[in-house]
């Protein structure tokens, strides 16, 4: 159940960083939230507990979730995006460029 769990999360925060990549104005910023994401697929998630702790790997996952969801969600205005997503779906619009 964890692992659905995490993969989910993963899925979501991928999903947050492709909507970040290709609408707005900081692909940049969209491209470092599609990296994060990966740390919550499993393989990534077994290979990085090998090396730590149980606790400090859980304690990172829930410190990366809380930082993509607090700048997805204030800082790059992630509703305005997904309305431009909408609006021009199949033709991305980068603002800042």
């Amino acid at each position: 159940m964890k692992k659905i769990l995490l993969v989910g999360f993963g899925v979501l925060f991928s999903f947050i960083g492709f909507a970040n990549t290709f609408w707005g104005n900081d692909p940049y910023f969209g491209l470092a939230i599609l990296a994060l994401s990966f740390f919550y697929y499993i393989p990534l998630i077994d290979a990085i507990r090998v090396k730590l702790n149980k606790k400090i790997t859980s304690i990172v996952l829930v410190v990366i979730g809380f930082f993509i969801l607090w700048s997805s969600a204030g800082v790059g205005e992630l509703s305005d995006k997904l309305e431009m997503m909408i609006e021009n779906f199949p033709n991305t619009k980068i603002t800042g460029y």
